[in-house]
């Protein structure tokens, strides 16, 4: 596996392979690496004959300095990992590598609704982070195929929404990779890292309550079904901030189904202090 700090370095590469014809698969990560991050490598394995893996942990998508603080940084064992599963090449790049001129008055971009729903409003400008730190990894790899997993959900909508506004739609395949789960159902996450063994129990009760709305969803009004999702997070414990069904293609919040429109179920709530989100398809 080769290993690239500078961008230059790793475009001059991409580029001698992208002119001797090979396919460029793009998984990006902020390390602290788990099977979900594994099968991205797997999938881009599968579909091209480079596979790039990035590990930068992006400090303009976290809403409070705290939580950047916290997150997980697990190098040496990341590098071990990506190095059994066969990947190509680690891009490793430092903070000014990725924003040489400083993190203040970075681009801004017109998400639209995106940014108003779940997420949004409860994390201003995490969605503007994720987008600049991914405007600046799309155009140094420039892949053909991009992985990213479906667990984030909106985050995965918003990340094909700034391939269309940068006009690169004809250029990267995106590609929305199905949620790993523990054996018990909780979706693999860097953050169960900070769980206690109390707090890791109590959350598959996330996936549970997903799989409630799911096997209870009936044409009509969904107000009550959410209702429910809610009360049962509370009462094992959870502060939750959304249990919500939306439209699984726009994301548009829905009270009232039709038996036919495409739905998906998402959650975001506090295990103790370790914030987690989950979704599932509810058709």
């Amino acid at each position: 596996m080769l290993i690239f700090h500078q961008a230059h370095q790793l475009q001059n590469y991409l580029s001698v392979e992208r002119n001797r014809g090979k396919r460029i698969g793009f998984a990006p990560t902020m390390g602290a690496l788990h099977q979900g991050h594994l099968s991205l490598i797997e999938e881009s394995k599968k579909q091209c004959d480079v596979t790039v893996c990035s590990i930068f942990v992006n400090p303009t998508q976290f809403n409070s300095a705290s939580d950047f603080e916290k997150y997980p940084v697990t190098i040496k064992n990341d590098m071990q990992l990506l190095l059994e599963a066969g990947c190509t090449v680690l891009f490793l790049p430092s903070t000014i590598e990725i924003y040489p001129s400083g993190t203040n008055n970075l681009a801004v971009y017109d998400l639209g609704f995106l940014e108003t729903v779940l997420e949004g409003p409860t994390r201003p400008g995490h969605f503007q982070g994720v987008c600049q730190v991914m405007d600046q990894l799309l155009s140094i790899v420039m892949p053909h195929h991009l992985f990213m997993g479906r667990k984030d959900y909106q985050q995965c909508m918003v990340v094909k929404r700034l391939i269309e506004l940068k006009g690169w739609v004809q250029n990267i395949q995106f590609h929305a990779c199905p949620t790993l789960r523990e054996p018990d159902g909780l979706a693999t996450s860097s953050r169960n890292m900070r769980l206690n063994e109390e707090e890791r129990r109590s959350a598959v009760w996330i996936s549970k309550t997903l799989l409630m709305m799911k096997e209870e969803l009936q044409p009509g009004s969904l107000v009550q079904l959410k209702q429910k999702a809610f009360s049962e997070l509370q009462r094992h414990g959870f502060k939750t901030d959304y249990a919500e069904i939306a439209n699984a293609d726009t994301l548009e919040l829905v009270n009232e189904w039709n038996g036919a429109a495409p739905l998906v179920g998402l959650i975001a709530a506090f295990c103790g202090d370790v914030r987690l989100i989950d979704n599932m398809t509810l058709r």
